[in-house]
């Protein structure tokens, strides 16, 4: 393990990973900016850990260049979602070499003292293994997914479960227009967080979530409860990892070699069974990648930028190896040994689960 001290950071290198999400730039703000405020230099790593493969994919960011981001989507450091490199070896100009050691080699020929790693679970899982290489190393959450574990919120979910729900909001209205049911894939992978919360902003009458499986059935027949007392109009929230009872998720891609499995096509399985059983028009709707894009909430500006400052202060006080977290009303400090491996599920028995309930939502059980 490194021996360095906070005091003797002055180098900082600083990455985005993972899939994007509104609020990127709003940390790497904060962290350019608190960092300077304390005589440190940023180093800004192109496409997550690919900058720290070849010797031009960096360079320095000072409170000039990230004037005017705060508001911006994605992220001005580009991003990659694809491989772990501690599990492939990748080509350089130097030849075949392994990923992970290439960037420690990286890391110090261009002299950083430490690393702020912005991304998901698995981004963090990966900054994990070179914080026990030796590489002094913070965490920052990222995920519209809202599924790291030990952080109540990540910066991004606000903003999509905003978008979606004004997208269910506008399917409100030619949905009762039509008597139609309108079904509404949102993402989330694993976890329901964003089919949950935008579910119950935007007054859907079905949520279904990968923590509950569905029975088809049973969604028919809230809706036809509706129609018999005069709603002929439904919104069915779909998440893309949901998954009817014995069944399994809808899967777009398989997994192969450094790529994930990518799901979806969920809601187009519900839309096809629902109109089957119901007889009802039923049209489907995928928000995709829209809840990815656009200007983050002022909640994910204010709590990115809590993240970025917070995560300076970490580095300058010796505290490596954590995540910040979003504790309310604080932001803590959590081991990234604490985070690898995990995924922040919705309990069965959560209070937002009860609220839907209460309202009459049907959760497909």
């Amino acid at each position: 393990m490194s021996q360095i001290k906070g005091s003797d950071i002055r180098r900082i290198g600083m990455l985005t990973g993972g899939g994007d999400a509104p609020g990127l730039n709003a940390v790497i703000r904060a962290v350019v900016k608190s960092a300077t405020n304390h005589s440190c230099e940023v180093i800004g790593l192109e496409d997550s850990f690919d900058g720290l493969i070849e010797p031009n994919r960096w360079r320095k960011l000072t409170p000039r260049d990230v004037t005017g981001i705060l508001r911006i989507g994605g992220t001005i450091l580009g991003t990659t979602n694809r491989g772990n490199p501690f599990a492939y070896p990748i080509n350089t100009s130097g030849g075949v070499r392994d990923y992970s050691t290439r960037c420690v080699e990286m890391f110090h020929e261009l002299k950083l003292d430490a690393l702020v790693v912005i991304g998901g679970d698995g981004t963090l899982s990966i900054a994990h293994e070179f914080h026990r290489r030796g590489i002094p190393t913070v965490g920052v959450p990222k995920t519209i997914d809202n599924d790291i574990v030990e952080t109540t919120n990540t910066f991004g979910f606000d903003t999509a479960v905003s978008f979606a729900t004004d997208a269910i909001d506008r399917l409100h209205t030619t949905a009762e227009a039509h008597h139609r049911v309108m079904v509404v894939e949102v993402m989330g992978r694993y976890a329901g967080w964003i089919a949950l919360y935008a579910g119950v902003a935007g007054g859907a009458d079905v949520i279904l979530i990968p923590e509950i499986p569905f029975d088809l059935a049973k969604i028919a027949r809230r809706i036809k409860d509706r129609d018999e007392w005069g709603a002929r109009f439904s919104i069915v929230v779909v998440a893309e990892g949901a998954k009817p009872v014995g069944g399994k998720v809808a899967v777009v891609k398989e997994a192969s070699g450094e790529y994930v499995e990518r799901l979806g096509g969920m809601g187009a399985l519900v839309t096809a069974g629902i109109e089957k059983l119901t007889g009802k028009e039923t049209r489907n709707v995928v928000l995709g990648h829209l809840q990815r894009g656009g200007a983050p909430t002022s909640f994910d500006r204010v709590l990115a930028t809590r993240f970025g400052a917070r995560a300076v202060e970490l580095l300058l006080d010796g505290q490596f190896g954590m995540m910040v977290a979003f504790h309310p009303p604080d932001i803590a400090a959590v081991p990234l040994d604490k985070i690898v491996g995990r995924t922040k599920t919705i309990p069965v028995d959560f209070d937002v689960v009860r609220t839907a309930r209460a309202m009459g939502i049907s959760l497909g059980d």
